[in-house]
């Protein structure tokens, strides 16, 4: 972008910022009372129904490189990573916050395409922007998220609840985001080299967009109340399976046999993975950010589930005792190690 369409943050100050970013801003959820504009949001929550509330914290150069991620696909991906948090509890996502840390090297013009990014979420999920705040940042671009929701109580779920025997069962498939960001990085490091060098990213287009626009899975709350069936226990897949997997084992005090051949994978993730010197299964059990949910089931329930092609059983639960293990193609049992997303991994810092 030119300077002279370049318009300088400073020259608005945060109030000016705020209204500026907010100003065509409507509410359509009925739990919405009150959103920007006062010192608080007023929420009303629907009769006999509770309140579920997440939180997320995006870091430029930890959680996003600003190299090859479109602003507006962050603000719309940032959005998502909290409202699938939210759908991971069974719950509706209704509403969410949005803070703001801005460095001086990010103008107006691309605050607004972040902005847009999150109100094109918002607007996808039928979830209102309700307040939030900004501020200066000297060190990056600072994405800070709450988002609430409702559902009765006895229809919400937890990590914590499932059992010996019960399905292990997950939406979707697996893989595809990992190896978006190996295409991204592939490409900067190219572009690093020969500046004047073209990207190559035609054919990704399946992985660049699990990266890039991740969706939530929303659909599961409608899907499950159609089949009459509530999951015991539900997680979101945002660090990788194996780590996932290993977290509900631990609240729930059961142990996993998960099947190396039942985990779902796209030919596209498998294609990609390929070409990388990849195994697309490592690929799936340890890349995280593909937002699909990760949940346990009463045996009862399969012939409810069965054939669904949403949903693909991928295992089950055993004694804590046995702890988690991948049964391989060739019936090995090796123990699963969470290797996904560690925000507090030394390289990181």
């Amino acid at each position: 972008m030119s300077n002279e369409n370049r318009t300088e943050i400073s020259a608005l100050g945060e109030f000016g910022l705020i209204q500026h970013l907010t100003d065509h801003i409507l509410l359509t959820n009925k739990t919405s009372v009150k959103g920007v504009g006062d010192d608080a949001a007023i929420l009303k929550a629907p009769e006999n129904e509770t309140i579920v509330v997440t939180t997320d914290m995006l870091v430029e150069g930890v959680h996003f490189d600003l190299s090859y991620a479109p602003l507006k696909h962050l603000g719309y991906k940032s959005v998502i990573a909290n409202l699938s948090d939210v759908c991971a509890m069974n719950a509706v996502p209704h509403q969410i916050l949005v803070g703001l840390a801005i460095s001086n090297r990010f103008s107006l013009e691309a605050v607004d395409e972040l902005y847009a990014g999150m109100l094109l979420a918002c607007n996808h999920y039928g979830v209102d922007l309700v307040g939030g705040d900004t501020t200066s940042s000297r060190s990056g671009l600072v994405i800070s998220i709450t988002a609430i929701g409702y559902e009765a109580e006895e229809k919400l779920v937890t990590r914590s609840g499932a059992r010996e025997n019960d399905l292990l069962v997950v939406t979707g498939d697996l893989g595809g985001a990992y190896m978006g960001l190996q295409v991204l990085e592939r490409e900067k490091s190219v572009f690093q080299a020969a500046p004047n060098a073209q990207p190559v990213l035609e054919g990704y287009d399946y992985v660049l967009e699990r990266q890039l626009k991740p969706e939530a899975r929303r659909d599961l709350h409608g899907l499950l109340n159609a089949l009459d069936v509530k999951p015991t226990s539900m997680i979101d897949i945002s660090d990788g399976l194996a780590s996932e997997i290993k977290h509900l084992a631990e609240c729930s005090t059961v142990g996993f046999d998960l099947y190396e051949e039942k985990i779902p994978v796209s030919p596209k993730t498998i294609e990609a993975a390929k070409e990388f010197n990849l195994d697309h299964v490592t690929c799936a059990l340890n890349g995280g950010e593909d937002y699909e949910l990760l949940f346990t089931i009463k045996p009862a329930d399969y012939e409810k589930i069965k054939g669904n092609p949403s949903l693909t059983v991928i295992g089950h639960a055993t004694a804590d005792s046995m702890g988690c293990r991948l049964i391989t193609r060739l019936g090995e049992t090796i123990m699963l190690k969470a290797q996904g997303w560690n925000s507090f991994h030394q390289d990181n810092y």
